[in-house]
Formats: structure tokens, sequence, C-alpha cells
């Protein structure tokens, strides 16, 4: 049996416009939009799906409720820009960049609707082993 793959990841927004404006910033591509209610954007093999229900003709039910330590994690080459980017888009509480004890350069954010995000500089990706053990 093949190991799983993570492809898709639904983030549930109150206005996908206004979702699919922010991301598009960020990320620096447009998406696709593939329904009134869900925009796609291609991260790395895995889909960031925003997803407002309401817009979907879908029941919001309870609604959306993250945990504050809930934070979706992106890999990024070059972590200063998408500091600048975050900035530009309307991110806010984004913390400075910092090295973490497990040794990742990072920083944290919140989107415009209060999903906690966080973006890592590649090359200092911690993926489950010791430094300098097996990868």
């Amino acid at each position: 049996m093949s190991t799983a793959r993570l492809f898709r990841v639904i983030l549930p927004v109150r206005d996908i416009a206004r979702a699919a404006a922010f991301w598009s910033g960020v990320l620096e591509t447009p998406g696709i939009r593939v329904s009134p209610g869900r925009h796609y954007f291609a991260c790395g093999g895995t889909l960031l799906a925003c997803y407002d229900p309401v817009a979907d003709g879908d029941e919001l039910g309870d609604g959306w409720h993250h945990h504050p330590s809930q934070y979706l994690y992106f890999a990024v080459d070059d972590l200063e820009r998408v500091a600048e980017r975050l900035a530009a888009a309307g991110a806010r509480e984004q913390t400075p960049i910092a090295t973490m004890p497990w040794g990742e350069r990072m920083l944290y954010a919140l989107d415009p609707f209060d999903t906690p995000i966080s973006f890592v500089d590649a090359a200092t990706l911690f993926t489950g082993t010791a430094p300098g053990g097996p990868g």
C-alpha cells in the first residue's frame, strides 16, 4: 500500500472574494475559482481551498471555529519577501521572523478571518527527525 499524501486543506472563510484577494497577494498566484464559494490555490502538491459555505449555498451550521494554535504552515524559499507580502495584503498580528528552538526560521500572523497562519523558511524545515538524523 502506498503512503497517503495530503492533497487539499479546507480553509473556512466568511467572504470568498476577500479571501481570494488576500491569498492571491500573499502566494503571488491568482488561484482558481471552482465554485461560487470555493477558490483553490496550488501550494506545492497540496491545494489550499478557501471555502465560504454560504456563498456555495451550504448551511453554515455552528460556523467555523479555529483554536488559537491551529496554524496552517507554509514552507517558503524567501521568508523576508513573504513577510512583506503579508503586510501588504493586510495580515494582522504579524510577528517578526524568529528562529524557534527546533531550528526553524518562521513568522506567525492572522489572515483577514482570524485564521492563524505561519510561514517557515524552507531551508530550516523540521520534518520529524532530530538534526543530523535520518531524514
